[in-house]
């Protein structure tokens, strides 16, 4: 395996990490309503657990509140009944065939904790990009260590001097989604 390729599957993985980074931070919730709250909350459905966003159509028809449209009215009890289990706070009320949610702003004590937990998130996107790194420069190692390869010494520090330059870039881009997260969530 060339160093490029190592270099280029390193730049994958860590994009992947940053990509899940964001989609977990648009679950959490701010003051304002958004579909990504609740677009995968889990529904037992037909005895199988399906996400909220497969049975319902989610709408924002208001900036404090969620509309949810059940694609099969049957399905109601079980959407509320999901909605009322996922613990976060919300209280729907069903609305003829659709379920009307609406977003509370969250107590000054609430709103820590979700900051608190946006920081968790981001210090666990920052190990998985450090393990990346990690495993990126040990294969470089394998690489320059393994003499069939033709990979010289300085090759491999270019190497690894580049995926620390990657990793201090994905490091950042962590940090500074969540320092623009925590300034949503503190605003009322």
């Amino acid at each position: 395996m060339p160093i490029q390729e190592v270099k280029q599957t390193c730049r994958e993985r860590m994009d992947k990490s940053l990509e899940y980074f964001d989609r977990e931070l648009r679950g959490i919730r701010t003051g304002r309503a958004t579909t990504a709250l609740v677009d995968y909350i889990k529904v037992e459905y037909y005895g199988t657990p399906t996400d909220l966003r497969e049975l319902a159509a989610i709408s924002v028809p208001e900036p404090t509140q969620l509309l949810v449209k059940p694609f099969d009215p049957g399905g109601k009890n079980d959407i509320v009944k999901a909605l009322e289990t996922a613990d976060l706070g919300l209280n729907p009320q069903v609305d003829g065939n659709a379920i009307r949610i609406n977003i509370p702003a969250p107590s000054r004590e609430r709103r820590m904790q979700l900051v608190n937990q946006v920081k968790k998130m981001a210090e666990d996107a920052r190990v998985a990009i450090r393990n990346e790194r990690r495993d990126a420069i040990k294969q470089i190692d394998q690489l320059v260590k393994d003499k069939e390869n033709h990979v010289s010494e300085d090759e491999g520090k270019d190497a690894k001097s580049d995926i620390d330059e990657l990793t201090k870039a994905h490091t950042k881009l962590i940090d500074e989604h969540c320092a623009k997260k925590a300034e949503e969530i503190e605003q009322i």
